[in-house]
């Protein structure tokens, strides 16, 4: 039932694997690149001026981010595309054991989505915005990462015309407690 159901949500069949009540995503939408490229931005979201140089900042200082995806992931490409666009560099690693990778990072289940990218001591799990992860970044608070669970419609990567769905950039600690960082 829930595979239908998540297959529904898209174009074309997304591969993906039910538990119990469980859902394990282990491929992602198809690419739309002439759509994304259509919206990317090359430059990091304006906030008015001092903010926007805090963030560029954040970024050229940003050591460069691990990023592990399955290696048939269009969703996830179109998310590296978007990361490097605002300016990070990246280290793109593809992999068929994207639940190992999970689990060495400590990531707790509820928070998981497709790719994982890892910075210093951090964790990024999703399609989290650019901006979101440079301001997180120069914050450096004392949690563990960020998340945005599933595969939101309209989060970085997963553009699906105009549509955007309301989603919750998750900050989560090394016990599992989990806050929203920030509402999308």
């Amino acid at each position: 039932m829930f595979e239908k159901m998540f297959r529904g949500m898209f174009a074309a069949a997304v591969p993906c694997v039910v538990l119990g009540t469980v859902l394990i995503v282990t491929g992602c939408a198809p690419e739309a690149a002439a759509e994304y490229a259509e919206k990317a931005e090359n430059t990091v979201v304006a906030d008015g001026g001092a903010g926007d140089a805090t963030l560029a900042a954040a970024i050229a200082d940003a050591p460069t981010i691990k990023v592990y995806k399955s290696p048939t992931c269009g969703c996830c490409a179109l998310w590296v595309d978007h990361m490097r666009e605002a300016g990070f560099e990246l280290d793109v690693e593809d992999t068929d054991d994207m639940v190992g990778v999970k689990v060495d990072a400590g990531l707790p289940l509820q928070l998981q989505s497709c790719h994982t990218a890892l910075v210093g001591d951090y964790v990024f799990e999703g399609h989290i915005p650019a901006e979101v992860i440079a301001r997180f970044l120069a914050e450096a608070p004392s949690a563990r990462g960020l998340a945005v669970p599933g595969m939101p419609v309209g989060s970085p990567g997963m553009e699906f015309g105009n549509r955007v769905d309301p989603y919750d950039v998750i900050q989560f600690d090394a016990e599992g407690k989990t806050s929203v960082y920030e509402r999308r």
